[in-house]
């Protein structure tokens, strides 16, 4: 058994269901603070609420050497019904080649393969000349807000600069290493309230039915062509993803009506400008409503240049094949991160399965993930 097949499993037997960790970064902290990593935690959030994060720092030799950061997170998404599981989701579990566990992909097995590229880099080059560091929270599949955003302000706090960092969320589409991300949209959410009248249903001219009222609007929004999107983005999507109306009785009209939405947007549009064109659109149809706007991220990219350059090399060379650059699927803490680090590419394992029953790994992927890390390592900070 490998040394990234082992860690993989120990991590998922440990149940870090967002945002519990679970051991998860004690673990980390134990094998690289012995080879020379400075190992802090940074716990950050309310008392009784408090988010595990860690950060793992090695220092290079080189005054003003580069800094390449690798960045994940510990913390997986809820398993739902067990019984709909072929095995328990925290027993790592071997069938055909495969490696199954809730966290296999999405992303314990990267972390595995990030720790023992770094061990082994430091093993074969201990006076390396940049630096390495790891930087881990266990609030990415949840809020997002007492994690790695909070490790970034700590980060500019104490003046530390990121050159390059790789997170390492599952990209790969088809096979490993067939596609790398290096960008992704805006995020902005809102929650629609639209005002009626209550009243009898076998009565309407009594009352105002909300969602008789809302419902042109939201055909009007579900057609608009936002933006056109651009060389490196897709257009501006607006995607409902919850209505909720009514009293639970099925003779009253509902006074109100709540819509839940999304935008995942590109580079061509604002979220100022989305917010407008909204309202402009529901005060035109005459609704009484108001929203609460959530902005989850803005877009980010890296053009393409060294580090791009390093992983797609590493990435020939031991996965053998040439990698595709994406800034498709949802939101990451690249998008933190990005704010305070020159370069930033995503690469990760395959990702049918992420947050599926019976996610899964290809046991064989996990030493060509390590290698690609190890790859990018000893080409940029060796």
């Amino acid at each position: 058994m490998s040394a990234t097949l082992r860690l993989v499993e120990q991590l998922i037997a440990l149940p870090s269901v967002t945002p519990e960790d679970a051991g998860c970064q004690r673990l980390i902290a134990e094998r690289l603070g012995p080879l020379g990593f400075d190992c802090t935690a940074l716990p950050f959030g309310p008392e009784g609420k408090r988010v595990s994060n860690l950060w793992a720092h090695r220092p290079g030799r080189e005054t003003g050497g580069k800094l390449l950061v690798f960045a994940g997170h510990t913390d997986v998404v809820p398993t739902g019904p067990v019984s709909a599981w072929t095995s328990d989701p925290f027993v790592p579990t071997h069938r055909d080649g495969k490696l199954y566990g809730r966290g296999a992909a999405d992303m314990k097995s990267s972390i595995a393969a990030m720790v023992v590229a770094a061990e082994e880099f430091v093993a074969a080059r201990p006076a390396h000349g940049g630096g390495v560091a790891l930087l881990i929270t266990s609030d990415e599949e949840g809020p997002s807000i007492d994690g790695t955003a909070r490790v970034c302000d700590w980060l500019v706090e104490r003046g530390t600069q990121l050159d390059y960092c790789i997170v390492g969320e599952p990209t790969s589409v088809d096979r490993i290493g067939d596609t790398i991300k290096n960008g992704r949209r805006g995020t902005l959410s809102g929650k629609l309230r639209v005002f009626g009248v209550q009243g009898h249903i076998a009565y309407p001219h009594l009352a105002k039915n909300p969602i008789h009222l809302v419902a042109p609007a939201l055909a009007e929004l579900a057609g608009v062509n936002w933006d056109r999107g651009n060389a490196h983005f897709q257009p501006t999507s607006w995607q409902m993803s919850n209505i909720h109306a009514g009293t639970g009785a099925g003779n009253v009209i509902p006074g109100e009506v709540v819509i839940d939405f999304n935008f995942r947007y590109s580079s061509q549009s604002t979220p100022e400008a989305l917010k407008a064109r909204v309202d402009s659109l529901l005060r035109k149809h005459g609704l009484s409503f108001e929203i609460a706007w959530t902005l989850g991220g803005e877009p980010f990219l890296t053009t393409p240049g060294v580090l791009s350059d390093a992983l797609a090399a590493s990435i020939r060379e031991h996965a053998g094949v040439a990698c595709a650059l994406s800034t498709s699927g949802g939101t990451s803490d690249g998008r933190f991160i990005k704010k305070i680090c020159a370069e930033l590419i995503e690469f990760g394992p395959v990702n049918e399965s992420i947050h599926k029953v019976d996610e899964c790994i290809e046991v064989a992927s996990l030493e060509v993930l390590k290698n690609v890390y190890l790859g990018a390592l000893q080409r940029l900070v060796a």
